[in-house]
């Protein structure tokens, strides 16, 4: 059997309709987390799952749609404020600092910053700008400010937000802080813990 260059012979397809969006939706997610949103094709994803690539358009519509749907999948910016809020600093810090915040890690506790490092890597797409900004705005930065909460939130807030966006960038671009032995990465995350606890508590 040959296969035309949209399919993977070795890749089964799935066996019906929640079933192939589902692995659409995990093979876009996959797809973004990776790359950036100009750098991701609607044939690439395609190509992963093994189908068409209309079959994409018939599900999602356009790679925008796609896009939006991916974000929709992640966990709400609002589950980075679950737990004690005297060591919101720490929990962030060492999510970040120690890999734990990994843009494609399982969908549980470990990956609760994967939606805002697929926006980050799509913020230079201007394509992509007015969802990434619409969707920073109400899943990341509006939950915050509500959580942290008092007369200057919204500017503590924004601190806060570009403290995290900062480093989860920053151990993007060093391969997981990989030029740091493990006292240096504990420097780092006890720093960080503190500045963002700060901001917390005002």
């Amino acid at each position: 059997m040959e296969c035309d260059q949209l399919v993977l012979c070795d890749v089964p397809r799935p066996r019906n309709a929640n079933a192939t969006r589902q692995a659409i939706l995990e093979a876009a997610r996959e797809r973004f987390c990776a790359e950036s949103y100009d750098d991701v094709g609607m044939r690439d994803v395609a190509r992963d799952v093994g189908v068409d690539a209309a079959l994409i358009s018939r599900y999602f519509g356009s790679k925008e749609d796609l896009f939006v749907a991916v974000l929709d999948s992640c966990k709400n910016g609002r589950d980075l404020m679950d737990g004690p809020r005297d060591d919101f600093g720490q929990r962030l810090a060492r999510e970040i600092v120690y890999g734990e915040a990994a843009a494609c890690a399982p969908d549980d506790g470990s990956g609760r910053m994967r939606g805002l490092l697929i926006l980050l890597r799509s913020i230079g797409s201007s394509k992509a700008m007015d969802v990434v900004q619409h969707t920073t705005n109400s899943r990341f930065f509006e939950p915050l400010t509500q959580w942290i909460g008092g007369e200057d939130a919204p500017v503590r807030a924004r601190l806060a937000a570009g403290l995290i966006m900062g480093m989860a960038i920053s151990r993007e671009l060093s391969d997981g802080f990989s030029n740091l032995d493990e006292a240096q990465k504990a420097s780092l995350a006890g720093r960080m813990a503190d500045a963002l606890q700060g901001l917390v508590d005002g």
